[in-house]
């Protein structure tokens, strides 16, 4: 892990898979991940509803992590755009699959989720921004 998550005295308790507050040490360079749809490498989307497109949106978001030296673990932050709450169990189920990988011991990052009327284009379910906090001050390669 990479920065130090909390969920401090006097707020109530998270109301999901999130940490209050999360810091990021000295030694470390932030690494901000653009918003990932559920699209395939080949640029087709990965299925009509949300939780197909979050499964590909969570593996896009490791690939777009490795590619910076970094995991996962490194996360600090996810924003989560939803484009309306009848996608909110979909989406739902595949982050708890993903988060059971990413962080077994509960060990979670600050997160937002958002339900929008929409998304970019009109066939996409939801939308994910991340912020990771990578040790070392220059990116690999």
């Amino acid at each position: 892990m990479s920065s130090r998550r909390r969920n401090p005295a006097g707020v109530a308790p998270p109301l999901g898979r999130y940490s209050h507050l999360a810091e990021v040490p000295p030694g470390h360079r932030l690494v901000f991940v653009a918003g990932q749809l559920g699209l395939r490498p080949d640029g087709a989307l990965a299925g009509a509803g949300a939780e197909s497109q979050a499964r590909q949106i969570f593996a896009n978001i490791e690939a777009v992590l490795a590619a910076a030296g970094a995991g996962p673990e490194h996360l600090v932050k996810l924003q989560t755009f939803v484009a309306g709450t009848h996608h909110l169990a979909g989406y739902r189920a595949a982050q708890a699959e993903a988060f059971a990988r990413w962080f077994p011991d509960g060990d979670f990052p600050a997160q937002s989720l958002l339900v929008v009327a929409a998304l970019a284009g009109p066939d996409y379910a939801a939308e994910v921004e991340a912020v990771a906090a990578v040790p070392g001050q220059d990116p690999p390669g």
